[in-house]
């Protein structure tokens, strides 16, 4: 039985510009890895989200890290059906685009052939190979867009990009109809017949992307939880920075029932991964540790 807890991303503008964190002198990507690494056990990197990761950054990150230590890694944007920037492919990727897309601010997984999709899938999963090669990648997020309701061709979506990832996964969906009464069981029968873990999620209620608050386990492996925080007011706002859609600061009375959750899930599964990610300043950092100080009086260390 092992838990994990960590914030989702280590480096975000409003941490660091704060200064709430890291102290005088910790001010480069690897001292601040270091100093992360030494207090968290995990953490997830969203950067690769935005844009391929490089199989040099992910070596770098797993040198830096002291054995024990396991990333969790966004899933590329393109591989989940969100959009992104073209100016985020590779050249050689975007050049190899149809003229009209290779300059597009918001380029739909739709727009791209599927043999680059192919392609992007490949450097995705061999950039991520220092890690699996050091033993420190927990598992790719692997978060649909809340526009991808339940159904049975999105089903077939999840399955596809998750087999064509060929890396262990995890299945985040964002959308209500997922977990509403015709779905819920069907959807985690879907995820345990494919072995894969069902993120559980703390977000604001109340919008067509709000999941409920429930733990479940579908895969023997491993679980993951996500705390969002809940800002309803920015949750689905145009807001700059991003980071503000999850300003909001967990109290431990609200982190409880969480924690005993946590605690039943690491009761079925061999590991369950923790991720905060209200990760607004330091209010991530400070909700992990309210995590671990509350899982310690039941027993578990992490």
């Amino acid at each position: 039985m092992t838990v994990r807890v960590g914030t989702a991303g280590w480096t975000d503008p409003s941490l660091l510009r704060a200064g709430l964190y890291y102290p005088r002198g910790v001010s480069t990507p690897e001292a601040r890895l270091r100093w992360y690494a030494a207090e968290f056990s995990l953490v997830e990197a969203d950067a690769p989200f935005y844009a391929l990761p490089t199989a040099e950054t992910t070596r770098a990150w797993a040198e830096r890290t002291p054995p024990g230590f396991v990333f969790d890694v966004k899933a590329f944007s393109l591989l989940t059906g969100h959009p992104c920037r073209a100016a985020a492919l590779p050249r050689d990727v975007r050049a190899a685009l149809p003229p009209r897309s290779r300059d597009a601010d918001r380029l739909r997984a739709e727009d791209v052939p599927p043999e680059l999709a192919g392609e992007l899938r490949v450097r995705f999963r061999e950039a991520l190979r220092p890690l699996s090669e050091a033993g420190k990648l927990g598992a790719v997020l692997m978060q649909f867009p809340p526009w991808l309701r339940a159904s049975r061709e999105s089903a077939g979506v999840v399955q596809r990009a998750v087999a064509g990832l060929e890396l262990p996964a995890s299945v985040e969906v964002r959308h209500e109809s997922w977990l509403d009464g015709a779905h819920r069981e069907r959807t985690l029968h879907f995820l345990r017949a494919l072995g894969l873990p069902f993120v559980c999620v703390d977000m604001p209620q109340g919008f067509a992307s709000s999941l409920p608050p429930i733990a479940v386990a579908t895969a023997r492996a491993l679980a993951v939880v996500r705390l969002h925080g809940r800002n309803t007011a920015t949750w689905e706002a145009r807001v700059r920075p991003t980071s503000l859609r999850y300003d909001y600061c967990y109290t431990r009375d609200e982190l409880t029932p969480w924690v005993d959750r946590i605690r039943a899930l690491s009761q079925e599964v061999d590991e369950v991964h923790v991720v905060m990610n209200n990760c607004h300043e330091d209010k991530a950092i400070r909700n992990a540790r309210d995590v671990r100080e509350l899982l310690l009086t039941r027993g578990i260390t992490a």
